[in-house]
């Protein structure tokens, strides 16, 4: 007797877990599709408008890159969100000097410099205005103003401002090396101070494209002065409109994300410029002087 009732106990202890990992498993499943082979297969939840892992059979991939428009008015518009290998996908498709390279490469460690598309965008930028005068403010070691020199014809001028003394011998290193340190003149010391220099010495309205990307604190007073440099036509090109996204967030309230936020919002009320706020790299925010 007490033989059959600890076989009997044991079988029931079997059958209860049996069944609650049953049920468990029933639960998991019932949270997502099953496709036609047996296979999971997430689609992305327009509900939650973010979005989200799928599966092949049950190994998980990266999550979705399609996302979609928060609110209805506009139109729920699917637009794409850059996964890891899909942002792969896009600098695979990036024409990047061997020079950039040498250089990305060598300051790989920071997180200061504009990634290869962004630095393509504004290449491109140059070359459609048929620039020949651009500003950089904001240098580090010279990625983008390396960028834009490349594309200048042999007669150009670029005027880069930046504090750093360590980087800027670095970027003159590779001016030197990609041979464009002839169109390059480098302003070492504060941004404002030498972008006031010129206006004093009535450089006003004669350049053609500025970069800035620099210190966000400043960003108003910068475009205060590179909107007096850049002529009627012109463009001048804004980096870190986005902030890592700490812009849209409520909750991030330091210093320089308000900043950015309250630049921001300036610059869509103001009518001395075209924009257009675009989502490459940390967000950029190409402007066209009006």
């Amino acid at each position: 007797m007490t033989t059959f009732s600890t076989s009997f106990l044991f079988l029931l202890l079997v059958f209860c877990l049996i069944g609650s990992l049953a049920a468990d498993d029933l639960q998991h499943k019932s949270s997502r599709d099953v496709c036609s082979g047996g296979s999971d297969l997430r689609t992305p939840d327009i509900r939650l408008n973010r979005p989200t892992d799928s599966v092949v059979g049950n190994c998980p991939t990266e999550a979705s890159p399609l996302v979609m428009a928060d609110d209805e008015k506009y139109g729920n518009k699917m637009v794409i969100s850059l996964t890891p290998r899909l942002y792969d996908y896009v600098l695979n498709n990036v024409r990047e000097h061997e020079i950039l390279k040498q250089l990305r490469e060598e300051t790989a460690i920071s997180q200061i410099q504009v990634s290869p598309d962004q630095a393509q965008l504004l290449a491109m930028l140059v070359e459609i205005l048929g620039a020949k005068r651009c500003i950089e403010v904001g240098v580090y070691t010279g990625y983008s103003s390396l960028a834009v020199a490349l594309v200048l014809p042999e007669s150009g001028r670029l005027v880069a401002c930046d504090k750093d003394a360590n980087a800027l011998e670095v970027a003159k290193r590779y001016y030197e090396l990609a041979g464009v340190s002839h169109k390059v003149t480098v302003k070492h010391g504060l941004a404002a101070e030498s972008l006031m220099s010129m206006i004093q010495n009535g450089e006003e309205s004669s350049y053609d494209f500025a970069f800035l990307d620099a210190d966000k604190a400043m960003y108003q007073e910068y475009f205060e002065s590179l909107l007096r440099l850049v002529r009627v036509g012109g463009v001048i090109v804004i980096d870190n409109v986005l902030w890592h996204g700490w812009v849209a967030d409520s909750t991030v309230n330091d210093e320089r994300t308000i900043s950015l936020r309250n630049f921001n919002k300036k610059l869509m009320d103001d009518q001395r410029v075209s924009i257009s706020m675009v989502s490459i790299g940390d967000g950029m925010t190409i402007c066209r002087k009006r």
